[in-house]
């Protein structure tokens, strides 16, 4: 197994897992969430989505466990077509798994030169290097504030079109040099992840997936059944945490005649649960962790 699962502890005990029950893993990658649920489980059923066509290396041969090799934004679709509607339990971990961030021909890392991809399902879709060499500025500008909340994202689209008008920007390595000298002193590491970040949600439409699949929770889940998402910005947080506590993502309360809240759930945890001092300091890639649960309403 290449990822180290985080939060485990605390994400299976969300799912408050039945032995019978069944339940849905949407962001399976190395494994390790779905094979704590699988030991929770008896007779229960297990569904996992990824469209990392690596994630399937670490498949388990389990009659309980089912693979679909998509985007978690047709998990309702999928589990139509096996007629496993409704479930107990899904669990989302939004974060990229170690492998995908290590794997330098992904494109992922800051760290390593590969090429500039970004895509996490290879076989579609629109690459960085396109986004960085074919967009106009303004649309990187846009893409810079809004998705790595970057203040200087005009100086950054800016530098852009004019280095590809000279030399197209193709690698990771290239990328980071020619932006570089815009982070401010001593948070160059932090910049470049913020510029990564903006690009790879661009990239994957991370944003609008995970609305799509936050919308389709409220019709998979039954009564009384767990949603549990670790999101690790603010931008994934902001809508996960919204739509919890009001079924909407700007956060606005809609009430009924009588002033009831009208909301598919409830908030589990009030605030979001955070990785324990002993395991960001054995999974740096825990500390930015945010855990939110919530539990879906009578209909």
């Amino acid at each position: 197994m290449y990822h180290i699962p985080v939060m485990l502890t605390e994400c299976t005990e969300g799912l408050s897992i039945k032995p019978e029950g069944r339940y849905v893993d949407v962001t399976y990658g190395g494994g390790g969430h779905s094979r704590a649920i699988l030991g929770h489980l008896q007779q229960g059923k297990l569904f996992g989505f990824d469209q990392d066509e690596d994630a399937r290396q670490n498949i388990p041969v389990d009659d309980r466990f089912t693979f679909i090799a998509q985007n978690f934004r047709y998990m309702k679709n999928y589990l139509k077509l096996y007629q496993s509607i409704p479930v107990d339990g899904i669990l989302a971990d939004l974060g990229i798994s170690s492998f995908q961030i290590d794997e330098p021909a992904k494109g992922f890392s800051t760290r390593y030169d590969g090429p500039l991809d970004m895509r996490m399902d290879r076989r579609k879709g629109t690459t960085a290097a396109e986004v960085v060499n074919q967009y106009p500025e303004e649309k990187l500008t846009e893409i810079f504030r809004l998705y790595g909340e970057l203040i200087n994202a005009r100086k950054i689209a800016y530098r852009l079109v004019a280095s590809r008008n000279e030399h197209p920007v193709e690698t990771t390595a290239q990328l980071c040099n020619l932006l570089r000298p815009l982070a401010r002193p001593h948070t160059e590491n932090k910049f470049l992840a913020q510029v990564f970040q903006a690009l790879r949600i661009e990239v994957n439409d991370e944003l609008g997936a995970l609305k799509e699949f936050l919308l389709q929770t409220v019709d998979v889940l039954a009564p009384g059944g767990r949603l549990v998402v670790m999101s690790y910005h603010s931008l994934e947080d902001r809508l996960v945490k919204n739509f919890m506590r009001t079924g909407n993502f700007e956060g606005e309360p809609v009430k009924d005649f009588y002033g009831n809240l009208i909301c598919p759930f409830t908030p589990v945890t009030r605030k979001p649960l955070m990785a324990s001092d002993i395991e960001q300091e054995s999974n740096p890639r825990s500390r930015s962790a945010r855990l939110r649960v919530a539990e879906r309403r009578p209909a």
